[in-house]
């Protein structure tokens, strides 16, 4: 593996002092190598790759088979579904493919994925992802967390493959508890597959705009019973954004204290939710500022790309960060440096990731932008002009030229 010398870069520290990094074998290292190349920044913003906590590959892509009317969560998963039972595996590869080329050139270097398991699409969607993950493991770190989209109680079979995909390699485990009859008895019997199996849990939770029949008590309580704390993640809770302070950081302090992380889904949550009302249509956001202030770890994530729970998106990280800045009323730096976060360092630990950053023993991944801070990486959304992975430069970007007469 090549050795490389990086020059004349700016990391972000607070300083416009121009450093130098030495990478060898993949790693960042304390010392140069003789035989390095050099990679010159003249001064331009070196960041750690940025990293996707909760993403869908196996039904991106699929709004031309859709029929969009009402934009709700259940027309969501219902045309999704009517979609899915012509999803094979080639198709399910290709659709993925496309994100991630899209999510590799917005400088995304670590994703977690999930991927729905039940008896009408088996194992095709992981089988597909599988593949994803190998073929692409040159520019980024493919996780799969396999989940019961249409329900587990419910759907008599669907235990069984989600077991047969972690005995396949699955490195996590989801959960959807709204889908079932019982939301509280789905936690709790996946929780006992993830104590089995040994991994990490994912929940899509609490995802409306009414705060009662929250079910994050139930998650947390098994975090604690479980001793699962730093290893269980929810997403959307957007039930945390109708609760009032007090009750918001009553709960915010339980999920620190139990180890629960939090996903924000700034896009799709904003574009499902909501709909209900005519005016002063509320926001619908988890509070990642709140329960952040109170210990809690966040991130924000993409969910989906062109289909009917999120029907647009370029997989860009910044452009999420950004727009819960503007959702959120976050302007000043320290503000927008903890979005970044979310995207980036916060996601990093929040996936229980042992070697990022940009310090020797660091894996290599990381990004270049043209910005005079991070935190203007999130308030003008730049682009990265080139990422590396493991010390391989893995796409580049040509800046604008403007053609003045």
């Amino acid at each position: 593996m090549t050795a490389l010398t990086i020059i004349n870069a700016r990391l972000g520290d607070g300083t416009q002092a121009l450093q130098t990094l030495y990478v060898k074998d993949g790693r960042f290292v304390s010392a140069p190598s003789a035989t390095a190349e050099t990679l010159d920044l003249n001064g331009k913003l070196l960041l750690p790759g940025l990293v996707e906590t909760h993403i869908h590959l196996d039904k991106a892509c699929i709004m031309q088979r859709c029929q969009l009317s009402e934009g709700t969560l259940a027309e969501a998963i219902a045309q999704t579904r009517s979609a899915k039972a012509d999803f094979t595996e080639a198709d399910v590869y290709q659709r993925g493919a496309q994100v991630l080329d899209k999510a590799i050139a917005q400088g995304t270097t670590h994703m977690r994925t999930h991927v729905e398991i039940d008896p009408q699409i088996g194992l095709i969607g992981f089988n597909a992802v599988r593949r994803l993950q190998a073929d692409y493991a040159w520019a980024i770190s493919l996780e799969i967390c396999v989940f019961p989209q249409e329900g587990l109680l419910n759907n008599p079979g669907t235990e069984g493959l989600l077991c047969e995909a972690l005995a396949q390699g699955a490195e996590v485990l989801g959960g959807c508890p709204y889908t079932d009859a019982d939301p509280g008895a789905q936690i709790r019997r996946l929780f006992e597959l993830a104590v089995e199996f040994d991994r990490d849990l994912d929940f899509h939770l609490d995802f409306d705009l009414n705060p009662e029949g929250m079910t994050i008590g139930e998650v947390i309580r098994c975090t604690h019973q479980h001793g699962w704390a730093g290893r269980v993640t929810i997403g959307h809770v957007t039930k945390l954004s109708a609760l009032p302070r007090d009750t918001l950081l009553a709960v915010a302090e339980s999920l620190a204290e139990a180890g629960v992380q939090v996903t924000c889904l700034p896009s799709t949550d904003l574009f499902l939710t909501g709909r209900e009302h005519f005016h002063n249509r509320p926001r619908g956001l988890a509070p990642l500022q709140h329960l952040h202030a109170c210990g809690v770890t966040c991130s924000l994530s993409t969910n989906n790309i062109g289909n009917p729970f999120t029907p647009y998106g370029d997989a860009s990280l910044v452009r999420q960060a950004n727009l819960f800045a503007n959702v959120a009323q976050l302007a000043t730096e320290a503000e927008l440096l903890r979005c970044l976060s979310w995207v980036s360092s916060e996601s990093a630990r929040l996936l229980r990731l042992p070697d990022y950053g940009l310090t020797p023993g660091c894996r290599a991944d990381f990004i270049v932008f043209d910005a005079p801070s991070p935190a203007a990486v999130v308030a003008e959304i730049s682009p990265p002009l080139m990422g590396y992975k493991a010390g391989r430069k893995t796409f580049e970007r040509a800046q604008p030229r403007l053609l003045r007469p």
